[in-house]
């Protein structure tokens, strides 16, 4: 590269750098918009493509741009051309976004303005590039196809025909009972047993007809007779425990039947006057609770209508207490108006004042800079006098301080010659038993001595005996072995 191209570089990349914030914005909603499919790494060359046509498109010229575009990729290019130089999207919300950095009437006349101009000529170049790309055919390469072949497979034979199962013969089955559409014996023997007792029930009607047998008979056959119009629906076969049963059944039956009887010829009443005596008594529970029913109906309706009086009575208190209110609040309304006009009076003569007082400033001000200076000239000369008298008293507290200085070196210097006789015989007076005098002191200490020397002595002494002792024994030891030894060794000699 020569110097020209070189220092173009370096302008270029500089000003790709400067104005980084407006780049990305037009290039990440490139890639939002139209580059989805764009790869990620061609995106430092739309930032050059797109710093050339905003800010260097007046300096390069259209040849020289088209001249750098041309020589990059024509369907990349022409991608990005058609967005970036579309009027809607410059003048909508690329302004707008350019505007958050820089001052809007700024970027409308510096920048979005140039870019509508150039806009048709720009176009053109899109509509070469265009044709560039429809005119471009691309030679694909046909390979050859691979025929696909069939498998050598081995035919399988065919599967030999099964013989069939043999089809199972089924087992014979049981005929149905004849007994089965028969009537049971047990209705025959019952209907034999029913003409025998009614044979014996009109003999016995002969005789006696309101006698306690002819009521048990007509029971009795009424009975069997119930029995047998039950029986002849049952449409099973009874066996001997059902038999038993039933026939348990019927006998208590027939006992209460009988004792019903009984209590009637004893003279037992009809309960046919309890039960109307019942139904009436039924009938005046009912109309009670139905007059009870009516009375709380009548209650509720009176109850509600003294609810319904209750409120338009608190309805009626509410309103006047608002009528009370309402004229209370219009005369503090008016108490207010009284009292706002009053101060709207005090503060218009307080004014006043205020405006006459201004008038006399002028005056005021040059008297009380008169009484001021006054003031400070007294002031000052009161000042020199009080220091004046401050400075004297001040020379005489020094004076007064340097003598007692000089007396006291004086007296110091004089104490500092005389010796102090020391008593060695006396205490030190400080009231104690204990106490003792120096020299007392130190005959006890001389007597200490002689003492701790004495037992150290005597202790020498005593342990020096001590070894002697110990030292005595051992030769005594000693002896007896070599005794022993040669007893043993004398007797050793004799064997």
């Amino acid at each position: 590269l020569n110097a020209t191209e070189k220092q173009f570089v370096l302008d270029t990349l500089a000003g790709c750098i400067e104005y980084k914030s407006l780049l990305d914005v037009v290039v990440n909603a490139f890639y939002v918009q139209d580059g989805r499919y764009c790869s990620i790494s061609e995106r430092d060359l739309y930032i050059v493509i797109c710093y050339l046509a905003a800010f260097q498109l007046e300096e390069l010229g259209l040849q020289q741009f088209t001249r750098i575009v041309k020589s990059l990729d024509a369907a990349k290019m022409l991608k990005f051309l058609r967005f970036f130089f579309n009027a809607l999207y410059l003048n909508t919300w690329i302004k707008d976004e350019w505007s958050h950095f820089y001052d809007s009437l700024y970027v409308k006349e510096t920048w979005i303005d140039p870019l509508l101009r150039w806009q048709p000529k720009v176009r053109k170049l899109i509509e070469q590039l265009t044709e560039k790309l429809s005119s471009h055919t691309t030679t694909v390469k046909t390979l050859k196809v691979t025929q696909p072949k069939e498998f050598n497979l081995t035919v399988p034979k065919a599967r030999a025909i099964p013989i069939p199962l043999p089809i199972p013969v089924l087992e014979k089955r049981i005929p149905v009972p004849r007994s089965t559409y028969k009537p049971p014996k047990e209705k025959k023997q019952l209907e034999e047993i029913k003409t025998k007792n009614r044979q014996k029930a009109k003999v016995s009607v002969t005789g006696s007809r309101f006698s306690l047998s002819f009521l048990l008979n007509c029971f009795f056959c009424n009975y069997i007779h119930s029995l047998s119009c039950q029986i002849d629906n049952i449409p099973f076969k009874l066996n001997a425990a059902a038999i038993l049963r039933e026939g348990a059944l019927y006998q208590r039956k027939m006992e209460e039947e009988l004792k019903r009887i009984e209590n009637l010829l004893q003279g037992a009443r009809d309960p046919s006057e309890f039960l109307e005596w019942q139904k009436q008594m039924r009938g005046k529970d009912l109309e009670e609770q139905l007059a009870e029913i009516e009375c709380r109906r009548l209650q509720g309706k009176l109850s509600r209508e003294e609810a319904v009086l209750a409120h338009q009575n608190v309805f009626q208190e509410k309103k006047k207490k608002a009528d009370l209110m309402r004229e209370e609040k219009a005369e503090l309304m008016h108490q207010y108006a009284e009292k706002r006009l009053q101060e709207q009076k005090g503060m218009r003569e307080l004014v006043e004042q205020v405006v006459e007082g201004h008038k006399n400033a002028k005056q005021a001000k040059i008297k009380l800079q008169k009484y001021k200076q006054q003031i400070v000239q007294e002031f000052s000369e009161e000042n020199q006098e009080l220091l004046r008298q401050a400075l004297e008293e001040e020379e005489e507290k020094l004076r007064k301080r340097y003598e007692l200085i000089q007396q006291i070196r004086a007296i110091e210097s004089f104490l500092s010659l005389r010796h102090k006789f020391v008593d060695l015989t006396e205490t030190g007076g400080h009231g104690l038993f204990c106490e003792m005098s120096i020299v007392e002191l130190r005959e006890r200490l001389a007597l200490h001595r002689e003492a701790q020397k004495a037992a150290e002595e005597e202790k020498r002494d005593q342990i020096i005996h001590q070894k002697q002792a110990k030292e005595q024994l051992l030769l005594d030891k000693r002896d007896q072995i070599s005794l022993f030894r040669a007893e043993l060794g004398r007797a050793a000699a004799l064997k």
